[in-house]
């Protein structure tokens, strides 16, 4: 993508530069192996060179780009190393979240879950993966929050920047957000029941889904994977 549209498809930039271009690099807009100009970006952003500077900075501490020295700065490809980190980091903290969550949710927790599966519902069946994209992360959002936990949602999406980039190529393929729909109402089920035993189950199994369809998604996108070795 062009990188002014990359830049302005993520709507008000100003003052937000690490979650701008973190978010470009995860939807794929700012593409693998693509050199990011500190001038340009602050320029487009709106903002002095020290935000982005430091926006970089960050995103480097995520593994989403890498700073060369003389060369310049560039979107990393992904890691299948970065990605099981950080699905390990995800299932270890979501299924002990699922499990209080299942306990003590109010059937007004119950509800705003039923009402983030059915606006996911209208989405699916317009594909539209932009917004079933961050209605997926408000779901397990939520699901940690009503652990009583929910720092650690913040805290973890700072190891999940590969594996995000990973959901958002999977969410294309046939049949996956009617998949993922089906999962997140068994998962909701299951906490309406109040049986953390089956919550658990039924969010791991979800969560191993992005994993067992990684060949698939490598096989499409060859050129956004590191090369092996």
């Amino acid at each position: 993508m062009e990188l002014t549209r990359a830049i302005r498809s993520r709507g008000n930039t100003r003052g937000q530069a690490y979650t701008v271009l973190r978010d470009a690099i995860v939807a794929g807009d700012l593409e693998p192996g693509r050199q990011l100009s500190e001038n340009e970006l602050a320029e487009l952003l709106g903002v002095s060179r020290t935000p982005v500077r430091e926006a970089l900075i960050r995103l480097r501490d995520d593994r989403l780009v890498e700073i060369v020295p003389q060369l310049g700065t560039f979107v990393t490809h992904i890691s299948e190393e970065g990605v099981a980190d950080a699905q390990f980091i995800r299932e270890a903290l979501e299924c002990a979240a699922v499990r209080i969550a299942a306990e003590r949710a109010t059937n007004e927790d119950v509800a705003a879950l039923d009402g983030i599966v059915a606006r996911q519902r209208e989405v699916r069946d317009v594909d539209d993966y932009d917004r079933f994209y961050a209605l997926d992360d408000e779901f397990h959002g939520t699901l940690v929050e009503l652990s009583g936990h929910g720092v650690a949602w913040a805290l973890a999406q700072r190891a999940n920047g590969h594996l995000n980039r990973v959901r958002r190529l999977s969410l294309p393929q046939p049949r996956y957000l009617a998949e993922m729909v089906a999962e997140h109402e068994l998962v909701v089920e299951a906490i309406r029941r109040h049986d953390p035993d089956a919550a658990e189950i039924a969010l791991r199994h979800h969560l191993r889904m992005v994993l067992s369809g990684l060949p698939a998604i490598r096989a499409e996108h060859p050129d956004y994977f590191q090369v092996a070795g």
